[in-house]
């Protein structure tokens, strides 16, 4: 199929399409039965991102449910610095745990060399899902995506996530050249590796900067904003019409210059954004993607109706995915995620 009917590809170009094309952050994962049975046969997170016949699966599972208009690859945002040698395990009920890099020898210790073998895997389920959604959805586009700089920075400073990530802002202030060289790298590898993903078949990129919203303005401007500039100008060089998502959590009032200065095609609205703030002041050259609270999600029925309309009310007219402010949750009842799909199929 010609990639320009895909409704998802076409609303992320700049078109207005209605009902609004949908998917959703963690749309693949915890919530779903089928998805916790290959959970238990991998063995280890690790090895479900890197094992590219589960990986698909997994990637293909919400689909068959729900017909999404996206799919967006499963892995995770840390499978590039542990491509680059960082140690990284996911330990149960802590989430990831890295060895934190926090020194010039530290990052030194990093090999971005490496990177191309160790994510192999991860490109080979690309090819893997791009092929099943030709067989199973041909309407279906399929996203690629790496953690924003600043974002991954987090973990690989912190050595783990939650928490507001004190140690790594720190070190953002006080060893500026220090934070400053491992953010380079970052930017030269995410370039790498989303250009590889959509070598192996990704239609779409998006760039998730789920903790931009803990910086300073100048600080966002800084770690967030440019970084972010930086790859997209990469990208741009080599494939300039390539769908580009921004996802800059909790930027607040600052979304609409992130939008300006990085140039991606569409941003992600959180859950905390007015969709009609945002509708206002975010240019309509530029499409918005979000924002329902995943916990409307959970809780269905009357209140999620509600909360969905609300959103398609203030985007209608202007180019838009609907999606939600944050990823699924674990106890979200899947029937509320078909409820959902077929409210936004009536648009």
């Amino acid at each position: 199929m010609d990639t320009v009917q895909k409704p998802l590809l076409r609303a992320l170009t700049g078109e207005a399409v209605w009902p609004p094309p949908f998917w959703l952050m963690r749309q693949a994962g915890r919530y779903l039965p089928e998805y916790r049975l290959l959970r238990a046969q991998a063995g280890d997170f690790i090895s479900l991102c890197t094992t590219p016949e589960l990986a698909a699966e997994v990637t293909l599972q919400p689909l068959r449910r729900y017909g999404m208009d996206g799919a967006i690859l499963f892995s995770d945002i840390l499978m590039l610095p542990w491509a680059m040698g960082q140690d990284l395990r996911y330990a149960e009920g802590e989430g990831p745990l890295l060895e934190p890099i926090r020194d010039a020898e530290g990052l030194a210790r990093l090999d971005p060399s490496a990177m191309r073998a160790r994510i192999a895997p991860i490109l080979e389920t690309v090819v893997r899902v791009r092929e099943g959604l030709a067989q199973e959805a041909p309407k279906t586009a399929l996203i690629g995506f790496a953690g924003s700089p600043f974002t991954v920075a987090c973990y690989m400073v912190e050595g783990r996530g939650g928490g507001e990530f004190a140690t790594a802002r720190r070190l953002a202030y006080s060893d500026p050249a220090l934070f400053g060289k491992l953010i380079r790298l970052l930017v030269d590898t995410t370039t790498d590796y989303l250009l590889a993903q959509a070598e192996a078949g990704a239609e779409a990129l998006m760039l998730f900067d789920s903790w931009a919203g803990l910086l300073s303005p100048g600080q966002f401007r800084r770690w967030s904003i440019e970084p972010t500039a930086a790859i997209v100008r990469n990208i741009r060089k080599v494939l300039p019409d390539i769908p580009l998502i921004g996802f800059p959590r909790l930027a607040g009032p600052l979304l609409p210059e992130y939008a300006q200065r990085t140039g991606v095609n569409t941003v992600g609205m959180d859950t905390g954004m007015d969709p009609r703030w945002a509708a206002a002041h975010v240019g309509i050259e530029f499409g918005l993607q979000g924002n329902m609270d995943p916990q409307a999600l959970v809780a269905g029925g009357g209140a999620m109706e509600a909360e969905a309309r609300s959103i398609l009310s203030a985007m209608r007219g202007r180019p838009f995915v609907f999606n939600l402010g944050h990823g699924i949750v674990p106890p979200t009842p899947p029937e509320h995620v078909e409820a959902l799909a077929r409210l936004l199929r009536m648009g």
